[in-house]
């Protein structure tokens, strides 16, 4: 809760000297927003993934606000023509979706025609196919339904308790923290255990929530959408060897091309923070012919870093349209010093 208050205070702090006309310096060439799921706000005492999350409301409202502000809505993929133009021009404003999920078609596809704005989502094969679960979800939704839970984070197994909202974020973190700091794979397969021995299947949570091939298929024809690659398991490539991470990358992109016929030009690093996406995924995109991938690291877009580029969150804790105006003007980064 102090993390939050700080972040919406900086927010409003940028809004304002947004609003008075200072440091337009800031603002750079553009920005390119991150999204996952965009549907109807459920209220949960535990929402462990609500930052994952905006409503449909909402985006329609940060597109209005972006128009207002004078942005213009371009394809992920143009951006190393657009950032390699002369400075001074019209602002612009790119729009992804990670991992695929059913309501970029249902709620978000139906906003972004209203609009006229592309946008690119970033499909995981083991997702779209169901042979991999999605971690954060299984989890949320295994915490949720149990009383209770044990499981060996490494010292022996233990009890957890899950009484109350504060005892399943708790356990949320730990579990976390344990698939982030050891071995990834062996977590989650780890974490699908108890999930199946809670009565939970883990792929079928997947299959409920992302797109499959059909629809996949369906949204690549539309001519606002792109489908760009998101690895086959979603795991951090940075601490996978390099021919592993290799393979994910572009096993991928031949997922799409088969797919659709289209070879994606685009690729989102899975977590996208530092830890996760190093300067050798950045090499190995440029190798494997991605001309855009991008970070969850926020930031503006520069030229000549199109292998490494930053996002913008729109988080679902901080759903105001002044927020959208704020995180555009490149303020917030200022203010945090970068």
């Amino acid at each position: 809760m102090v993390k939050r208050a700080a972040i919406v205070a900086g927010l409003e702090a940028s809004w304002l000297i947004a609003a008075t006309g200072l440091m337009r310096q800031a603002r750079g060439r553009g920005v390119i927003f991150t999204l996952h799921h965009v549907r109807p706000q459920v209220d949960q005492a535990f929402a462990p993934n609500a930052h994952l999350e905006i409503t449909p409301h909402f985006l329609d409202a940060a597109l209005r606000r972006l128009t207002r502000d004078g942005y213009r809505f371009v394809r992920l993929d143009q951006l190393p023509a657009l950032l390699a133009e002369p400075e001074g021009g019209r602002p612009f404003a790119a729009f992804t979706l990670d991992d695929g999920y059913t309501n970029n078609i249902e709620y978000a596809l139906p906003v972004f025609e209203r609009h006229g704005a592309p946008f690119t989502v970033f499909v995981t094969k083991g997702f779209a196919e169901g042979s991999h679960s999605i971690w954060w979800e299984t989890l949320a939704v295994l915490l949720h339904q149990a009383q209770e839970i044990r499981f060996d984070f490494g010292r022996g197994s233990e009890r957890l308790a899950l009484d109350g909202p504060q005892q399943q974020w708790v356990a949320f973190d730990r579990f976390a923290w344990y698939i982030h700091r050891f071995d990834e794979a062996r977590g989650i397969a780890a974490l699908d255990t108890l999930a199946r021995e809670n009565g939970i299947e883990p792929t079928d949570i997947a299959r409920d929530l992302v797109m499959g091939p059909a629809q996949l298929q369906r949204l690549a024809r539309h001519p606002l959408a792109a489908l760009g690659a998101h690895t086959i398991s979603h795991r951090a490539l940075a601490r996978l060897p390099e021919a592993e991470a290799r393979i994910e990358m572009e096993v991928s992109a031949d997922y799409i091309e088969a797919m659709t016929g289209i070879r994606p030009a685009t690729i989102a690093y899975p977590y996208g923070t530092p830890e996760a996406a190093s300067a050798r995924e950045a090499a190995l995109a440029g190798r494997l012919g991605f001309s855009v991938a991008v970070t969850t690291q926020p930031g503006l877009p520069a030229a000549g870093k199109t292998g490494y580029l930053p996002r913008m969150s729109l988080n679902g804790f901080y759903q105001k349209r002044r927020y959208v105006s704020a995180l555009a003007s490149g303020i917030p980064l200022k203010i945090m010093g970068r």
